[in-house]
C-alpha cells in the first residue's frame, strides 16, 4: 500500500507512541490533583508545554490544549471576536478558501452581528498582502488567514499579513494545522497572535492539540467545568495524548529540512509525471506549496470514482480536503480558485510522508495515468469533448 494522504491524517511515529504508553503506564493521575501521582503527571503536562512552546518560540504560558485543530480554530475566533465587540468593532476579514472550521465559525458570527469579509483568492492559490490591507478599516477586529490551505497546499504570506495587522492594532490569526511541525514557525517573527494547531497532521495522535495566544489577548473558554489551563478549558487535560503530541512534535521539527528536501523532490516529480496526462492542471502555485502536496484536476471525469479505483490499485488518496471528502458538491478550495464546477468535480490530492520513495511515486503516476484514461474512455462527457460538442476546460 502506498499512503498518499497525509493531508487526512498521519501515521502515529514511534517517538509518540512511546511517550504515551510510558505515560499511561507511569503518569496516570489526574495533574489537577495534589497528591505525587497527580504532581507527576502536571510534571508531564508542562514539560509538554515547554517543549511546544520552545519549538514555535512562545512562551510556555501562551500555549493551551485543546481537542484539535477545529476547536482551536472556534475558540480562537470567538475570543478575537468578543474582545472586538467590547471595543466596538465587529469586522473580521478572512478568506474564501479557509478550512470549514473557520468558515462555519464566521458564518455563527455573521450571524451574531459581525461583518465578515472573506477575501477572493487568485489562480495561484494566494492571498495578497495589499488586498488583506484594503480591506481593514476602523471597526476590523481581526484577521485570520491560514499559513497553507489543506486542499491545494499554497503557502500564504502571513508574515507580511502579521506585520500589517501589528501595525493596525488588529489580531492576527493562522490555522498553522498543515504546517506545523513541516514549515519553520515563529510566532514572535511572523507576528501572529493566535495559532491553531493539530497533532495528527505531524505523527501525533488524533484528538490533541493547542492554540496559541499571545499574552494580552484575551481567551474566552468554549469548555466550562473547571480551572484547568488556567480556566481558559474545562475538562480533565489527556496527559497521554499531549505528551506523544509534544514528543512527535520535537520528533519531525528537529529532521524539518532534511525532510522538506525529501519531499519537495518527490513532489515535483509527481507533478511533472502528472502534467503529462492530456487536459490535466495543478491546482495552486508549483512552488509556493507544501513539500509534500499535489493536487489536480482531470477534465472528463469524476474524483470520486479515481479515488475508489486507486484504493483498488493499493494508493490512498482524496479527492478534495477530508472533512468534505463524503460530499457531492464541489471543493470550495476549487472554486474559489477558479476552476468551473465540472473541472472541480474531477480533483485528486495526494499528499505525500516522509517514507515515500521514487518508486512509489512513479507508481502513482503510473496508476492515475491508467485509472483517467479508463473513466474516460467510459464517460459520455468525455466523448462529447473529444468529438467537439462540448469545448474543453482544460
Amino acid at each position: 500500500m502506498i499512503y498518499a494522504d497525509h493531508a487526512a491524517t498521519t501515521p502515529l511515529c514511534p517517538q509518540a507512541r512511546e511517550a504515551m504508553i510510558r505515560c499511561m503506564d507511569e503518569t496516570w493521575g489526574n495533574p489537577s490533583s495534589l497528591h505525587t501521582p497527580g504532581q507527576r503527571a502536571r510534571e508531564v503536562l508542562e514539560e509538554a508545554r515547554g517543549d511546544i512552546a520552545g519549538i514555535i518560540h512562545a512562551d510556555p504560558r501562551e500555549i493551551l490544549f485543546t481537542s484539535g485543530g477545529s476547536e482551536a480554530d472556534n475558540q480562537a475566533l470567538r475570543s478575537a471576536a468578543l474582545a472586538g465587540r467590547k471595543k466596538g468593532k465587529n469586522h473580521i476579514i478572512s478568506t474564501a478558501f479557509e478550512h470549514h472550521a473557520v468558515l462555519h465559525t464566521l458564518k455563527k458570527l455573521e450571524q451574531e452581528g459581525f461583518r465578515i469579509t472573506l477575501l477572493d483568492v487568485h489562480e495561484d492559490g494566494l492571498v495578497r498582502p495589499e488586498e488583506a490591507e484594503r480591506a481593514m478599516d476602523g471597526e476590523t477586529c481581526l484577521v485570520s488567514v491560514m499559513h497553507a490551505n489543506n486542499e491545494i497546499g499554497t503557502i500564504q504570506p502571513i508574515r507580511a499579513i502579521g506585520k500589517l495587522c501589528r501595525e493596525k492594532g488588529v489580531i492576527f490569526h493562522t490555522d498553522a494545522v498543515q504546517t506545523l511541525g513541516h514549515l519553520p514557525i515563529d510566532v514572535e517573527a511572523d507576528c501572529i497572535d493566535l495559532l491553531s494547531a493539530s497533532a495528527h497532521k505531524f505523527y501525533g495522535p488524533r484528538g490533541a492539540g493547542f492554540l496559541y495566544a499571545r499574552r494580552g489577548i484575551p481567551v474566552i473558554p468554549l469548555i466550562e467545568g473547571g480551572a484547568q489551563e488556567k480556566g481558559k478549558r474545562g475538562g480533565t487535560e489527556n496527559v497521554a495524548a499531549i505528551a506523544g503530541m509534544a514528543a512527535a512534535l520535537k520528533n519531525v521539527s528537529g529532521r524539518m529540512d532534511q525532510v522538506s528536501a525529501h519531499l519537495t523532490a518527490m513532489r515535483d516529480r509527481l507533478i511533472r509525471g502528472l502534467k503529462e496526462i492530456p487536459h490535466s492542471a495543478l491546482n495552486g502555485d508549483p512552488i509556493r506549496r507544501l513539500p509534500g502536496n499535489v493536487s489536480f484536476c482531470f477534465e472528463g471525469i469524476e474524483g470520486e470514482s479515481l479515488l475508489l479505483y486507486l484504493d483498488d490499485a493499493g494508493i490512498c488518496a482524496s479527492s478534495g480536503s477530508a472533512c468534505t471528502s463524503g460530499s457531492l458538491d464541489p471543493s470550495h478550495v476549487l472554486l474559489a480558485i477558479g476552476r468551473v464546477h465540472d473541472v472541480a468535480h474531477g480533483s485528486l490530492r495526494l499528499t505525500l510522508g516522509e517514507e515515500i520513495t521514487e518508486a512509489d511515486v512513479d507508481r502513482i503516476i503510473l496508476k492515475v495515468r491508467e485509472t483517467v484514461t479508463f473513466l474516460r474512455n467510459m464517460s459520455p462527457l468525455w466523448r462529447d469533448l473529444e468529438s467537439g460538442k462540448k469545448p474543453h476546460l482544460l
